[in-house]
């Protein structure tokens, strides 16, 4: 029988495919565009959060605190790409977001598995441009896809397979997502997993079944206790699958942004610490907008890792404006 072996979660914001140069000045014009909220989740301006910045934030934002996190964060990725390796895993289940990558206002599932033979991440050469003001955001987006050209990567057909079978006898609705068109690919939670976790990991490519949450769009979204229930659902299932595989799960996104909200990520960290599955499926949809939203998909690992023990996480509340804005940019693993 197959089982959960290990699990992970990670960060994956443009910031972790930006160059230091970029943390230390870029942000300071680029998030002058970028959508705010409060905790009501009601919309904010930037000039709004300016007013609300933490007394300390001029210590917080130096250039020497900055490369400190720079750094400390670039180390935290390796260490991750190692306890992904030294997992020795068949198999792992990337739960992600899709930001209109894949699926469309026309059509914005709540969940969605991807059941394909293997799923392209695109070569520079093919991907459509990005078109941000600044040119160094641009380039830090185009990280996301590969250097030489389009690739496929493994995935896991008959495990996907089992999974939305499963979901659906539970009364999940789940889109099932076949394959790929000639002009699409594999949004960015899941190829900076490919990109910067699994390329170069081993012997052979590790296949992955592609999970999609709806985090970031109205009127769909789950909510915090659904993903709970999600996470159970999957550990069932994946315990009731009949090869003996080895199987992973990664949160991919979060922490809070595109403020720092170091109460929350505190919080969250210490409920997956005590495997509180109460409080996490009680946090308050209206805390989970913009880039927060993506501790969805953090609940879901921690709840279909709830056997296992959260062994080493990495926080780093990224600062990096005199607003506070930025990213509370997070990497862990249970075991």
């Amino acid at each position: 029988m197959a089982r959960v072996a290990a699990a992970f979660g990670s960060s994956h914001s443009v910031m972790l495919a930006a160059e230091l140069q970029d943390w230390l000045g870029g942000f300071r014009q680029s998030d002058l565009r970028m959508k705010y909220y409060d905790r009501e989740g009601r919309p904010r301006s930037y000039a709004d959060v300016l007013a609300g910045a933490p007394p300390d934030i001029a210590q917080l934002i130096t250039d020497e605190a900055i490369t400190g996190r720079f750094n400390g964060v670039q180390d935290a990725m390796k260490r991750l790409k190692s306890e992904i390796a030294s997992a020795k895993l068949d198999v792992l289940i990337i739960v992600g977001d899709d930001q209109h990558e894949l699926f469309q206002d026309q059509h914005m599932p709540s969940i969605g598995i991807y059941y394909g033979e293997s799923i392209r991440n695109a070569g520079r050469a093919n991907a459509k441009r990005f078109s941000w003001p600044e040119e160094w955001y641009n380039r830090a987006q185009m990280r996301r896809f590969e250097d030489d050209g389009d690739i496929d990567y493994p995935c896991h057909r008959p495990l996907a397979l089992a999974l939305i079978e499963g979901l659906i006898e539970r009364e999940f609705d789940v889109a099932a997502v076949a394959g790929l068109g000639s002009d699409q690919h594999e949004g960015h939670a899941y190829s900076f997993v490919h990109r910067w976790y699994l390329k170069g990991n081993g012997a052979r490519m590790l296949p992955v079944v592609p999970i999609f949450l709806n985090t970031y769009n109205p009127p769909n979204p789950p909510l915090p206790k659904r993903c709970v229930r999600l996470g159970k659902s999957l550990k069932e299932l994946i315990e009731s699958y009949p090869e003996e595989l080895r199987v992973g799960l990664v949160a991919s996104g979060g922490l809070s942004h595109f403020v720092v909200e170091e109460d929350l990520d505190r919080a969250i960290i210490e409920a997956l610490r005590r495997k509180d599955l109460d409080f996490l499926a009680g946090l308050d949809p209206r805390r989970l907008k913009a880039g927060s939203s993506e501790i969805r998909n953090w609940i879901v690992v921690a709840s279909a890792a709830a056997d296992l023990d959260l062994s080493w996480i990495s926080y780093t509340p990224s600062y990096r404006t005199p607003a506070g804005t930025g990213i509370g940019l997070a990497f862990a693993r249970w075991s």
